[in-house]
């Protein structure tokens, strides 16, 4: 049993900041201007001894329901539902505003506990602040600042205060010997092993359907959306479970070509995406089918193959194509020539909005999993590598033949092998693809980045002086 905590408050009063302090990670998106946080984020946080798991919201803001002011109002509305306490922050320095007043009774009526917090309450520009807090009805602010680190452990004093009985749930609590009895009467029986959630970062253009795909797989209103291009600043990450298989969704920026990115904070965005690709494992590029393989998506492909993640396309938006089948054919064909370096990636065509495709989606996600991490044993290289030589042997390079040893694989994720040879600094590039393309078609390695490094082999002479 976790314990839940919503940060929320009107915009630009450090919530973010506060969030990443807890974490203890700089994950959440942080600038001088208000609304950067749109979506809800979770994350694992610590204060003192009490662990839980904390929300970032979007900054709470009176607009119409339709707007995307009022769509980021109702995410943050259902986080302060689904927690357990809500932490209110107001700025000290600027004092209660109206809109901290009427979110106050929007609180109030949730009916959660709150513990009041006033933030950047460092320097005698916060005192009245402070003293005008206590008339929002929450009793004391705890004075903190969150880019400071000051005022954690009394905000933890106020956690815990508010909780009040239920706070002993979430505390640790004293090990005695009757408890390492249990844990060692446990440990004797057979340990269920639990798996890995597949990291799977979901990025694209802006506007593309990333967010309404990841709607529409965990099946609510997860994430913000909306006709409004770029409407995602932070990467989201959700976790999910689909067919018994752990998955970590994360939903990124999109990512325009680099030079139209000109603003500071769709900068942090981008960036913000690259970091999702490196640490995924499984990158899903979504593509607006009515408009398949611009520029920019070949070269987020190619960024994702170099980073050696494994990779899937999905063409979103099949159900507003008018020849599925000759458009299939033209894409397939365009692959073969523009992707050669993750030749056989899966194309799978689906519709975010009605949601047909998402489990050939997910199957071709699992499938492309597995061959990432495939080990193929060292015998079954080299009697491969004897018939590819004697099909097609190395050239002579200045007059000498290239000898080739042997050929190991090093590491998975993605496939990496090392060929030993004479003279590895001479042996052609034309010749390494031979051998790559090879490997991806007579092992199945199709659509994932295979790794070929050479090395020579060590002559045991080498460095032996003549006997005189």
């Amino acid at each position: 049993m976790s314990l839940t905590v919503a940060l929320v408050g009107r915009p630009n009063v450090g919530k973010s900041t506060l969030f990443n302090r807890l974490v203890g990670q700089k994950i959440a998106l942080v600038d001088d201007r208000p609304g950067v946080t749109r979506d809800r984020r979770e994350a694992p946080a610590k204060l003192g001894d009490l662990d839980f798991i904390l929300i970032d919201t979007a900054g709470l803001e009176d607009a119409a329901d339709e707007t995307l002011q009022g769509r980021m109002r109702a995410q943050t509305e259902r986080a302060i539902a689904d927690a357990d306490i809500s932490v209110f922050m107001v700025d000290a320095r600027v004092g209660i505003t109206p809109d901290d007043e009427h979110f106050a009774r929007l609180i109030r009526q949730g009916g959660k506990p709150v513990v009041l917090v006033a933030n950047k309450a460092e320097g005698r520009a916060a005192e009245s602040g402070l003293l005008e807090a206590y008339s929002l009805g929450f009793g004391e602010a705890v004075a903190v600042s969150a880019e400071h680190g000051v005022g954690l452990p009394d905000l933890y004093e106020a956690v815990v205060a508010t909780l009040g009985e239920k706070a002993a749930l979430y505390l640790p609590k004293e090990e005695t010997d009757e408890d390492d009895e249990d844990e060692a009467a446990e440990g004797t029986g057979e340990e269920t092993r639990t798996l890995k959630p597949i990291r799977v970062a979901i990025v694209g253009q802006p506007n593309a359907g990333k967010s309404t795909l990841i709607n529409r797989m965990i099946g609510e209103e997860r994430l913000l959306t909306g006709p409004e291009a770029g409407i995602t600043r932070d990467s989201i990450a959700v976790d999910w479970t689909w067919r018994g298989r752990p998955f970590r969704l994360i939903d990124t920026a999109g990512m325009r070509r680099k030079a139209k990115v000109i603003d500071k904070l769709e900068k942090l965005s981008v960036g913000d995406a690259l970091r999702a690709i490196r640490f995924a494992e499984v990158v899903i590029i979504v593509i607006d089918a009515t408009m398949p393989f611009e520029k920019q998506d070949l070269q987020i492909a190619d960024l994702v193959a170099r980073e050696g993640r494994a990779l899937v396309l999905a063409l979103n938006k099949w159900d507003e194509v008018r020849d599925p089948d000759g458009l299939r054919r033209e894409l397939q064909a365009d692959l073969s020539e523009t992707l050669v370096q993750v030749r056989g990636v899966p194309l799978i065509p689906i519709s975010a909005l009605t949601g047909s495709g998402i489990d050939q989606l997910l199957e071709g996600v699992s499938r492309i999993y597995e061959t990432w991490n495939r080990r193929v044993a060292t015998a079954a290289l080299n009697r491969w590598l004897d018939h590819l030589i004697a099909r097609h042997p190395p050239p002579a390079v200045a007059g000498r033949r290239l000898k080739i040893k042997y050929l190991t694989q090093s590491k998975t994720r993605p496939p990496t092998f090392f060929l030993a040879c004479s003279r590895p600094e001479a042996l052609p590039e034309a010749y390494k693809r031979y051998v790559v393309n090879g490997l991806r078609e007579d092992f199945d390695l199709k659509g994932v980045p295979i790794r070929l490094m050479t090395r020579g082999a060590k002559n045991p002479y080498e460095g032996r002086g003549r006997k005189g």
